[in-house]
C-alpha cells in the first residue's frame, strides 16, 4: 500500500510518528515550502530561513537513507502556494492509497487537516504527536476537577514520573524548586560566554538569498545567522550550553544586560520546538551535569523545570482550551500596538534594547519577553489579538502551542487567571534591579510622575486604576491596592494624567 507522508517544517525528528512504519519500497515523504505557511503570520525573516534550510537538510538526510522524497520550494514555479494544493499535485502525478501525517502544534492547522480526507478524496491517518513528554491525555486527567492549574504541581507530578532530578520519593537538593536563588542581577565582572555559531553552508546561504527577496518586507534581520539546522548541530548547541553556560544560568536567569541577548540562555526551544532536540534527552543531558558536580541544583533544576514544566504545560493548556482560549480578553485591553515594537525607536532603553535584539535574532529570553515587551503591552492595555500576532511574527521558536498560553495568559492576564493567579504587572524598580538598562536611559526610574519619569512607574499604577472592578478581589493584589487606597487623590490625577499624555505620544 503506496503511503504518502507529509512532513511538517516543525516536525523534522527521525522518530516522528509518521515515518515509524514507512517502507521505502512503496512511500514517498512530501515536504513542501508554501507562501500559506510563511505568510499566514509576517513571520521573521530568520525564522523562515531557519525552518526552511532545517527542512531542506532532514530532507536530504531522509535521502541519504534511501528515502523517496518529495520537497517543493518555496520559489519552484510549479509550487502551488499552500499545504493542502501541494498535497493535491502530489496525488495528481502519483497513486497514493492514504495520507499520513502528524497532528500540528496550532489549531488551525488541525481543523484544515482534519477536512483534507473529504477535500482530497484519500483516507488521511492524523497521528499523535508522541515527541512531548506529557500525553493530552495525561495533562487532561491531571487538570480534571481542579479549581487551578498550577504548574507547580503538574511539574512536580512529572518529576515523579519520570524520575528527573529525584532522590527516590524526594527532589534532589531537598527542594522541588530553586526558584528564589534564580533572581541575581548580573554583577559587571562576570563574563558571558562566546555562543558557538554554526557557519551558514551552502544550502543555508541558499535559502537566505531566497528569504532576502522573497520575503523582503517582513520583519527582521538576516545577517549574522548562526542557527544550528541539523539535529547534529542542534546536538552540538546543547553540549555548548552544558559545558560553558548551565552553571551559572541559575543564578542569572532573570538578569538582563544592555546589548547582551544571550547571557547564560541555552536558546534550545527553537530546536526542540522543530523537533531537531529531543526534550525529554534535553532533561536529561542537564540532570547529568547535576549528578557529575558540573552545575549546581538552581541552574539545573531552573533549566529543567522550563522544559518538563513549562513547555508541557503550556501545551496541555492550548489544547485544553482552544480555540475560545484566544478570544478571551478578562482586561478589556483594546489599545493599538506601538509602532516601536516593529522598529526599536523608543526613548525607552530596555524596550529599545528587548525589541532591537529581537529584530536581530529572532530570539529575546524569557524575562525580555514577559517583563519587558509583555510588562509594558499589560500595563499600557494593549489589544491581546496584535500582541499575540507579534510574538507569533519576531520569534523563531514560536508557534500558536507555545505562544498562546505564554501571551495571553502569562503575560497579559487575558485569560482571566487560568495560568497565573495574577497580572504579572511591574513598575520600573524591577527592571532597574534586574537590569543596566535604567542607568543609560533616556527616563529616570526614580521618577514616579511628570515628563522624565520612567514611563513603567506611572503606567503600573495606571493599570491597576484602570481595572481596579476587575483585579481588587484577586487576593495576591490585596496589599497593592491597599497601597493605592492610601493615595492621595493629587496623586491618582498625576497618574492619570502622566499616562494619558504619554499613551497620547504614542498614537494609542
Amino acid at each position: 500500500m503506496a503511503t504518502l507522508r507529509l512532513i511538517l517544517g516543525d516536525q523534522l525528528s527521525e522518530s516522528i510518528a509518521s515515518l515509524r512504519d514507512l517502507d521505502a519500497a512503496e512511500d514517498t515523504v512530501l515536504m513542501v515550502e508554501v507562501d500559506a505557511e510563511a505568510t499566514y503570520v509576517k513571520h521573521h525573516k530568520k525564522k523562515i530561513a531557519y525552518l526552511f534550510s532545517a527542512m531542506r537538510h532532514f530532507a536530504a538526510e531522509l535521502e541519504a537513507r534511501q528515502i523517496k522524497v518529495r520537497y517543493t520550494r518555496v520559489d519552484d514555479a510549479d509550487n502551488a502556494g499552500s499545504l493542502e494544493a501541494e498535497i493535491a499535485r502530489a496525488l495528481e502525478a502519483e497513486r497514493y492509497d492514504r495520507l499520513v501525517v502528524v497532528e500540528p502544534g496550532e489549531h488551525r492547522l488541525k481543523k484544515t487537516m482534519e477536512g483534507w480526507e473529504h477535500r482530497l478524496g484519500l483516507k488521511t491517518e492524523i497521528r499523535r504527536d508522541d515527541r512531548f513528554i506529557c500525553t493530552l491525555e495525561r495533562f487532561d486527567a491531571w487538570a480534571d476537577g481542579r479549581k487551578r492549574l498550577t504548574m507547580e504541581y503538574f511539574y512536580r507530578e512529572l518529576r515523579k514520573e519520570t524520575g528527573i532530578l529525584m532522590d527516590g520519593k524526594e527532589p534532589a537538593g531537598g527542594q522541588w524548586n530553586f526558584d528564589p536563588e534564580n533572581r541575581q542581577r548580573l554583577p559587571n565582572d562576570v563574563a558571558i560566554p562566546q555562543r558557538l555559531r554554526i557557519e551558514p553552508d551552502s544550502v543555508t546561504r541558499e535559502v537566505l538569498d531566497t528569504v532576502a527577496e522573497r520575503y523582503a518586507g517582513h520583519f527582521g534581520d538576516l545577517d549574522d545567522f548562526w542557527f544550528a539546522v541539523t539535529a547534529d548541530d542542534a546536538e552540538a548547541q546543547l553540549d555548548w550550553f552544558i559545558e560553558k553556560a548551565l552553571c551559572n544560568f541559575g543564578d542569572y536567569q532573570d538578569a538582563m544586560r544592555e546589548g547582551e541577548a544571550f547571557l547564560f540562555h541555552s536558546v534550545l526551544s527553537l530546536y526542540m520546538n522543530a523537533g531537531l532536540l529531543d526534550p525529554l534527552k534535553v532533561c536529561k543531558t542537564a540532570e547529568a551535569a547535576y549528578q557529575d558536580g558540573k552545575a549546581p541544583i538552581n541552574a539545573v533544576e531552573g533549566f529543567i523545570r522550563q522544559i518538563l514544566g513549562w513547555r508541557e504545560y503550556v501545551r496541555g493548556i492550548y489544547w485544553r482550551f482552544m480555540p475560545e482560549y484566544r478570544k478571551r480578553n478578562f482586561l478589556e485591553a483594546k489599545r493599538a500596538l506601538p509602532d516601536f515594537y516593529w522598529t526599536g525607536e523608543t526613548k525607552m532603553a530596555c524596550l529599545r534594547d528587548a525589541v532591537l535584539t529581537t529584530k536581530k535574532h529572532a530570539y529575546a529570553h524569557h524575562i525580555q519577553r514577559l517583563m519587558i515587551t509583555g510588562n509594558f503591552a499589560l500595563i499600557a492595555g494593549l489589544d491581546p489579538d496584535a500582541v499575540n500576532e507579534w510574538y507569533m511574527v519576531v520569534y523563531a521558536d514560536a508557534y500558536e502551542w507555545v505562544e498562546a498560553p505564554n501571551t495571553h495568559g502569562m503575560a497579559l492576564f487575558a485569560d482571566g487567571g487560568v495560568m497565573a493567579t495574577k497580572p504579572y504587572a511591574a513598575s520600573g524598580s524591577y527592571i532597574n534591579k534586574m537590569s543596566d538598562h535604567c542607568k543609560g536611559c533616556s527616563y529616570a526610574v526614580s521618577k514616579k510622575n511628570g515628563p522624565k519619569a520612567c514611563p513603567f512607574n506611572y503606567l503600573y499604577w495606571n493599570f491597576l486604576i484602570e481595572n481596579e472592578e476587575r483585579l481588587r478581589g484577586n487576593h495576591r493584589l490585596a496589599m497593592i491596592y491597599k497601597t493605592l487606597e492610601r493615595m492621595d487623590d493629587e496623586k491618582k490625577v498625576a497618574i492619570r494624567a502622566d499616562s494619558q499624555r504619554f499613551l497620547k505620544e504614542l498614537g494609542i
